[in-house]
């Protein structure tokens, strides 16, 4: 459907009223351009939603997850993070994505 190639998580939360064009604004001075086929994932202050810009080389895709329990794991980063398939899927439903390793490995406690 959409091809991803890579995706980062953003250091700063974002505001979760913001639309597309708030949230291109982001990915650009965060990351200094949206390129094709690069998602960008923010979290809300609290943790407990996300959005994720897509840019498929013809448009924006905006997606928004909200959880009702619970909060996404967030680990103090110094820098814009690139982010494994398995630590993505494992970040959008609230579990520890930094623990995660290739293939779903678990590399820490």
């Amino acid at each position: 459907m959409i091809r991803v190639d890579t995706i980062w998580l953003g250091l700063e939360p974002l505001d979760m009223r913001a639309g597309t064009e708030s949230a291109l604004a982001r990915v650009v001075s965060a990351f200094g351009a949206a390129r094709p086929h690069h998602g960008y994932v923010f979290l809300n202050r609290r943790c407990d939603r996300l959005k994720v810009l897509v840019c498929d080389g013809i448009g924006i895709w905006l997606a928004a997850r909200r959880l009702h329990i619970g909060s996404f794991a967030r680990v103090s980063l110094n820098e814009n993070t690139a982010l494994s398939r398995s630590q993505f899927d494992a970040l959008v439903l609230g579990l520890p994505w930094q623990r995660m390793g290739e293939h779903g490995v678990i590399t820490m406690v």
